[in-house]
């Protein structure tokens, strides 16, 4: 085989046949720009979904406190189980697996003032820990509650950034005084904007919190209204509700295995729910892309065979004439791979601008893109791209 006769051979017959090496390369390109931002497309989703499902905390169970639904020792079922702030530290202190918990006592009907704005807000008093469990992250120049300020009951406050923005507009929150109920309190931090896939009892952003002891110092109520516990890993999620019931079921003297006196949110089963949807729809994405590729695939496979057909006599001639099988087949066959090589990468190159240009799209104030999130390019993406090209 003459490499270069070849080689002579396929540009000789690329220069002849212009329109058709464009419209080769440009269905080529075109599938794989398709697949490429399908892909893209669905792992910026799975990230913005994967962020908004932590947005309220990572491996964490929501317990609200109900009523038994089995007789326990001659105790009748129906009775109302409440929890009290003093079994935050039993809980901490007899269950080893225990990686965090926090209480929370809510009051919907709060009457927050500034002196010039009046609104009124939900409030919690929740312990320190709950900072950390549920993804309470203070803007820059201000924190969060902390163990002074539970143990002396202090009378600071630390709100939603929709809140602040509320009460303060669009000055600065920290330090400032606000009245809770007639109650003057000092804001030592407002939380950072966060996207929330999941909550309850409203959203992060609309809420204010206070020191647990506080709240109880002020209103006098010391029943919690929800438990939130973190196991020290998340496949011990089971064991460890399973522990809270016996721990609170000798106190309070109900069935540990009564599933009536808790309701309980385990957000790892939904995030092990999330991340199965967000597969599907990635595999789902990814097929279309794939046959949007093939149907392109199949586009040149039909030209090069018509190239073929119309060569047919040339061939012929050619054969008679003495010329090797290598030398027929080898400009066909470079001439495939170049067009599908050089489309395949017009594509990627053009996916990649797109992607470039929607990633420097502002996201402040479009909810659309806080939800769904901007097309993400990765390395899997790129192998499966090329992989499927190449195929």
């Amino acid at each position: 085989m003459r490499p270069g006769l070849v080689m002579r051979l396929f540009l000789r017959t690329a220069a002849v046949q212009k329109k058709r090496a464009i419209l080769t390369i440009a269905a080529i390109a075109w599938g794989s720009l398709s697949l490429i931002l399908l892909l893209s497309f669905g792992e910026g989703l799975r990230i913005q979904l994967h962020r908004a499902s932590r947005g309220m905390g990572a491996s964490l169970a929501v317990l609200w406190p109900g009523e038994t639904g089995l007789p326990w020792q001659g105790l009748p079922p129906g009775r109302p189980i409440r929890p009290r702030i003093e079994d935050i530290e039993l809980l901490r202190r007899r269950i080893p697996s225990l990686a965090g918990v926090s209480g929370e006592i809510s009051n919907w009907q709060v009457t927050m003032s500034t002196g010039r704005t009046t609104v009124t807000a939900h409030i919690r008093g929740v312990s320190v820990r709950y900072g950390d469990l549920r993804n309470q992250i203070p803007r820059a120049g201000g924190r969060f509650l902390n163990p002074l300020d539970e143990e002396l009951r202090r009378r600071v406050v630390f709100m939603g950034d929709e809140l602040a923005r509320r009460l303060f507009g669009t000055e600065d929150a920290v330090g400032r005084q606000v009245k809770l109920d007639g109650v003057p309190y000092t804001v030592v931090g407002v939380l950072v904007r966060k996207i929330m896939m999941g909550n309850y009892g409203g959203m992060d952003e609309d809420h204010a919190l206070i020191p647990i002891t506080t709240y109880k110092a002020q209103y006098g109520w010391d029943r919690l209204n929800v438990l939130v516990v973190k196991p020290d890993r998340k496949e011990n999620m089971d064991s460890l509700l399973a522990e809270v019931h016996k721990v609170l079921g000798a106190k309070y003297g109900f069935d540990p295995e009564d599933e009536r006196v808790f309701g309980i949110w385990n957000t790892v089963r939904s995030q092990e729910e999330t991340d199965a949807m967000m597969l599907g729809i990635q595999m789902f994405l990814g097929i279309i892309g794939a046959l949007t590729l093939a149907v392109r695939g199949i586009d040149v496979a039909n030209i090069m065979y018509a190239v073929v057909k119309e060569r047919t006599r040339e061939i012929g001639v050619k054969m008679a004439l003495g010329a090797r099988s290598s030398w027929i087949t080898g400009p066909i066959v470079i001439e495939g791979l170049v067009y599908t090589t050089f489309g395949g990468l017009l594509g990627v190159l053009m996916a990649v601008s797109v992607v470039t240009l929607l990633a420097m799209a502002p996201t402040e104030g479009n909810d659309a893109i806080e939800f769904l999130g901007k097309p993400t390019l990765s390395v899997p993406i790129g192998v499966a791209s090329r992989v499927l090209a190449a195929i």
